[in-house]
């Protein structure tokens, strides 16, 4: 008799067929994707949103398996402006099966310079074994990830299979899912699942799978130092006057100490077995310069995952180009704190707006705001749906899947499970350490985007059949 947690080996073979034969055109409608910029950010233009949205609910509608396939706009917050564009498919379940929803995002990072990219970046390319481009991995192959599965299902079991599905891939994950509260709550009977796949995370290395079980927290905001009414000559008052940038270097300098270790009082961490990880490995997949050593303490990987961190992602102040002698009044910087999962964001908020105010220099004037932060999340891997998916990972990869944090942070799964308690999530992803995802160069490995398919053809196969 087959074990439960054993795919059927004519059942697997036949995925394997399917999965194999549609990756051309997988990656040709990957493609497809790729040059469309879609890019949420206010500053970008929102058609190139609602033409991805378009072209993901025409692959959505081609797969001719769900009962309505819609493109839906949600309000942000308590205000009347509309979000960007999510597609939203849904197919109900039969004959006591479970419904799985499977989750993507269309939108895109900013591309940045073209003149940083070896080619332009909504131009895929190929070169070698990889994909290149803006949103290649992050996370339009997620999106096609999701489509391939449910074709290879199809072409497999045929179209009237008794699983149910729900397909929604947001449009504005990269801004922050502003608008992803209202979204729930507006669609939550079509969203409602026994199982949710969060395709957007990353694995081990291009050769082995991994499921995310712990992800950070975010909370990122402006912060604005004021010393003066007005610029003044840095000859004639330097020395005496503080201007803005001094303020602010010294005070930034209080965030971390002197091993490059988060020093924010309130700030948590949590306790974390973690894999094997030398430097050695950080130094290449992090591009640590010759003779640059790690910050922080504890094992490298309890840094990325249960410890938090604060970058500096950006800073207004004038161009060394465009730089005179002059004292500055005011200076604003953005900054990004990740925080240990299960710790509140508006509790680290609090405490880092606590700690900028108690350690300004020379009473320098604190302003902070444009907030956004969102909760951490540790998966319950205890549940029926994490066996069902490592089993997949390892039918697809050959090698048992790897149980990871992430240091980056997907704040959207907590309210997924606020709004959903009884359902099971399982974050996975098409990403491997050398996809640059958010940087120049980003790329997809199509060998790992191949076997993400299987996964997830094999998971829902198995799925239809529990």
């Amino acid at each position: 008799m087959t074990s439960p947690l054993t795919t059927r080996p004519e059942l697997l073979s036949a995925l394997r067929e399917a999965v194999h034969g549609g990756l051309p055109v997988s990656i040709a409608d990957l493609s497809a994707l790729v040059r469309i910029p879609s890019v949420s950010w206010s500053a970008f233009d929102p058609a190139h949103v609602q033409q991805s949205a378009d072209a993901v609910a025409a692959l959505a509608t081609g797969l001719g398996v769900f009962d309505d396939v819609q493109i839906s706009r949600a309000t942000i917050g308590d205000s009347e402006v509309l979000g960007q564009p999510a597609v939203l498919a849904t197919r109900a379940a039969k004959n006591g099966k479970p419904t799985i929803l499977l989750y993507a995002h269309h939108d895109v990072q900013p591309p940045g310079k073209d003149e940083d990219w070896d080619s332009l970046p909504f131009e895929p390319t190929v070169r070698g074994e990889r994909l290149y481009g803006r949103g290649a991995a992050d996370d339009k192959a997620g999106v096609m990830a999701h489509i391939a599965a449910i074709r290879a299902l199809v072409e497999t079991v045929g179209p009237d299979f008794d699983l149910g599905l729900a397909l929604f891939i947001e449009g504005e994950e990269e801004f922050g899912s502003r608008s992803f509260g209202n979204f729930l709550q507006q669609h939550r009977e079509q969203l409602a699942a026994d199982v949710i796949v969060v395709a957007d995370s990353d694995n081990w290395d291009t050769e082995t799978p991994a499921l995310t079980v712990g992800l950070r927290g975010n909370v990122t905001f402006r912060l604005t130092v004021s010393t003066l009414a007005h610029a003044s000559h840095s000859g004639m008052f330097g020395g005496a006057a503080p201007d803005a940038m001094l303020a602010l270097v010294k005070l930034l300098a209080t965030l971390w100490d002197d091993d490059g270790a988060v020093a924010v009082e309130g700030l948590a961490s949590i306790p974390q077995e973690t894999p094997e990880y030398p430097e050695s490995q950080l130094h290449e997949e992090a591009a640590l310069l010759d003779g640059v050593r790690p910050i922080g303490t504890g094992t490298v990987l309890s840094r990325l995952w249960s410890k938090p961190a604060i970058t500096v992602t950006g800073i207004d102040a004038p161009s060394v180009a465009n730089a005179s002698n002059t004292l500055l009044p005011s200076v604003s910087v953005r900054i990004s704190a990740r925080i240990a999962p299960g710790q509140q964001a508006t509790e680290a908020a609090a405490a880092l707006d606590k700690h900028l105010r108690e350690h300004a220099p020379f009473g320098a004037h604190v302003a902070v705001d444009d907030l956004d932060y969102g909760n951490g999340f540790l998966v319950d891997t205890t549940g029926w749906a994490v066996a069902e998916a490592e089993t997949a990972m390892a039918d697809a990869w050959g090698r048992e899947a790897v149980e990871t944090g992430i240091g980056g942070s997907i704040p959207f799964i907590a309210d997924l499970v606020e709004v959903f308690p009884e359902a099971q999530i399982l974050v996975t992803g098409v990403e491997d350490p050398d996809t640059r995802a958010h940087s120049p160069n980003e790329s997809l490995h199509l060998g790992v985007f191949h076997r993400a398919i299987l996964t997830e053809a094999v998971l829902l196969a198995r799925l239809n059949e529990r």
